[in-house]
């Protein structure tokens, strides 16, 4: 397996969790997403981007990362840019870190139907920023889960959802049909080994991690 870390401009906490989730994975920085680098301790091969986010600076200070510059009128996000540079290198499964927050709601929903995407191709994804994640559902595979109890998640639907099967929760379902758009998977708590299935449609766990120390 070829497992790449993207940073993404979104918000971003470094916790143990996360640092052993990019651990000796290939690194491809977009755009501003080149800050979460330190601080993760990663050295990125590759930084992409039209780098309207980061000033000739801060550019400058990070000479040493080869450097693939986009014009700003481009028709990829500097995000998807990332993403088809380390999929061009092997990728077959992808960290985003970064992926939530920011000023750019528009993006943060982005890397969510974008992860949806990957993973019905084959990939690995996970979102990350640390204290959330976001895991791609896919049809007719169980998936589980290391959330500790009193860990608390949803499931959003991006489109209606048959067969949503939910154990290892304070509020359990069982081959529910959930409508698109429906509350019903908002806020429940892991009670101790989730695990989740759908017999079809497309959503995406979301996790709130519980700080460390």
């Amino acid at each position: 397996m070829s497992r790449f870390t993207i940073l993404l401009g979104g918000e971003l906490v470094p916790t143990a969790r996360l640092a052993a989730q990019v651990s000796g994975t290939r690194v491809i920085a977009a755009d501003s997403g080149i800050f979460h680098a330190g601080p993760l301790g990663l050295a990125p091969e590759l930084w992409v981007g039209d780098f309207d986010s980061v000033t000739k600076e801060q550019r400058a200070a990070f000479a040493d990362v080869p450097q693939k510059e986009f014009p700003s009128e481009k028709d990829m996000t500097d995000g998807e840019l990332a993403v088809a540079e380390a999929l061009a290198r092997g990728a077959t499964s992808l960290v985003f870190a970064g992926a939530f927050g920011g000023d750019r709601a528009d993006h943060g929903y982005l890397h969510l139907a974008a992860a949806l995407s990957l993973a019905e191709r084959g990939l690995e994804t996970l979102l990350t920023s640390g204290n959330q994640e976001g895991v791609p559902l896919l049809p007719r595979r169980k998936a589980a889960f290391d959330y500790p109890p009193d860990t608390l998640f949803s499931i959003i639907g991006f489109t209606d959802i048959e067969g949503l099967t939910i154990k290892g929760v304070h509020w359990p379902l069982e081959k529910r049909n959930v409508p698109f758009g429906s509350s019903l998977t908002i806020s429940n708590v892991v009670a101790g080994g989730l695990t989740v299935e759908i017999a079809a449609g497309r959503a995406i766990l979301i996790a709130h991690l519980a700080a460390e120390g």
